[in-house]
């Protein structure tokens, strides 16, 4: 039989086409607002328990607050961008990993860079993206800095991540935050939707902008995981 280049074709797409849900966990159709599982996995159903507090009077717990917020750099496809900014802050398309997170605590009247602009004045010498010498334009924005930082003033919570315990899923929830330093230096916030199996969503900006993905997608180990003193 002759093999002609459109049979090539057809063959090659079809094999990209059953390759993408398996990529990484589905991390291609994430990217792309598809949320697709496979419904043979088992159906695994984990308790809320998340802080009800509302300090600032929205109507929704501050960790919905959070999650709420981070969606929003979903929504209008935030351009991952990494950039100094005078005054430290970029325009509302554009951002990195980092951005994500002090924006997202913004919701609940937190601004994550003047509380480490303070604690980088007062204890230069912890955070390694200083070098001795503060530049609160940009190291607010550092994950090495935010790390150091949730690391000493945050709640900080398991590293591991197992599909399926119920009691180990309880640990993550909304609004969590968690930074992976091994490979990459990246960070996200721990979205409201879980997979089949029970493992949340994380919402993160990585090109070519910001998504919600299933973590479990990102193969780098997880170095912390923080949860806000509300």
């Amino acid at each position: 039989m002759k093999v002609t280049k459109k049979r090539i074709f057809f063959v090659v797409l079809l094999v990209i086409i059953l390759f993408i849900p398996f990529y990484k966990n589905g991390i291609l159709l994430d990217f792309a607002g598809l949320q697709l599982e496979n419904p043979f996995t088992k159906k695994i159903d984990v308790p809320d328990n998340y802080s009800t507090v509302d300090s600032n009077s929205s109507g929704y717990p501050d960790p919905i607050d959070i999650v709420m917020e981070a969606r929003k750099e979903v929504e209008q496809r935030t351009t991952y961008r990494s950039a100094y900014y005078a005054g430290g802050y970029p325009p509302d398309d554009e951002g990195v990993c980092t951005d994500v997170i002090w924006r997202a605590l913004m919701a609940i009247d937190v601004s994550l860079k003047d509380l480490m602009d303070e604690d980088i004045a007062n204890n230069t010498e912890l955070y390694p993206r200083v070098d001795g010498s503060p530049e609160p334009n940009i190291d607010f924005r550092r994950v090495p800095n935010q790390y150091v930082f949730f690391e000493r003033h945050l709640e900080s919570l398991t590293t591991d991540l197992i599909p399926g315990d119920v009691e180990n899923l309880q640990e993550w929830q909304p609004g969590d935050i968690v930074v992976f330093l091994d490979g990459f230096h990246h960070v996200a916030i721990v979205s409201d939707r879980r997979a089949r199996d029970g493992t949340p969503y994380i919402i993160h900006n990585s090109r070519p902008f910001a998504s919600e993905v299933k973590l479990t997608s990102l193969r780098t180990p997880i170095a912390g995981h923080y949860r806000w003193n509300y």
